[in-house]
């Protein structure tokens, strides 16, 4: 509203996570503004002038992604993921973030889950997604999310999508339920390689035993 108050706005649900992800982001910035450039940001007028000062490491749109991927109905399942990937990281240090987790939680389940529709992969998608579990399955544990993303994105070309984007909403659809998605690497850093073999192998039939986690 406070970018263009004079133009029509569409308030439902469906922009929650879009609106939380532009609080933090101008949350983010204020500390390295100039007194002008603070008082044009939306976060002073939120907080009357005195903004909270958090770094919040994760996004709404990302916690969402990973509550439907864990099927979570705890918060603290998914501080579990996140004390993992972000270790020192916790609920009494991160107020903001801890509120953001359980509002995750409760969008997920209010708003998220009773629209999945998952879909059973093409022949083409299995293969695929079968090689990517056997590829992810050689990756470091602590791999960063640029190597993830890329071993992502060679095997979509590996198998012959001429379009990688339709490689990437197969993934979405048959893994999470959803026509669109986070960015593949940073969602499996945040979800663990190992999750996301299983994740994989339960949504392409396929069994993930013997299968070395490097």
């Amino acid at each position: 509203m406070f970018q263009k108050p004079r133009t029509a706005k569409r308030l439902h649900f469906d922009v929650i996570p879009k609106a939380v992800d532009e609080y933090i982001a101008h949350l983010d910035s204020y500390a390295g503004q100039s007194p002008a450039d603070q008082i044009a940001n939306p976060v002073w007028h939120i907080h009357h002038g005195v903004p909270p000062r958090e770094e919040v490491p994760i996004s709404f749109s990302m916690l969402l992604n990973l509550a439907s991927a864990s099927n979570s109905s705890d918060s603290t399942v998914l501080w579990g993921f996140i004390a993992r990937y972000l270790p020192g990281v916790q609920p009494a240090a991160h107020p903001i973030l801890d509120r953001m987790v359980r509002y995750a939680v409760a969008y997920y389940h209010d708003f998220v889950l009773p629209a999945k529709q998952y879909r059973p992969p093409t022949d083409q998608e299995r293969a695929a997604m079968q090689d990517l579990m056997q590829r992810l399955a050689t990756v470091d544990a602590g791999a960063s999310a640029e190597i993830l993303q890329n071993l992502v994105f060679e095997t979509g070309k590996a198998h012959g999508f001429e379009n990688l984007r339709d490689w990437f909403k197969a993934l979405y659809e048959v893994l999470l339920g959803q026509s669109q998605g986070p960015r593949m690497g940073s969602f499996i850093a945040l979800y663990g390689i190992q999750e996301t073999c299983a994740l994989i192998a339960a949504k392409i039939g396929t069994a993930v035993a013997g299968v070395m986690m490097k």
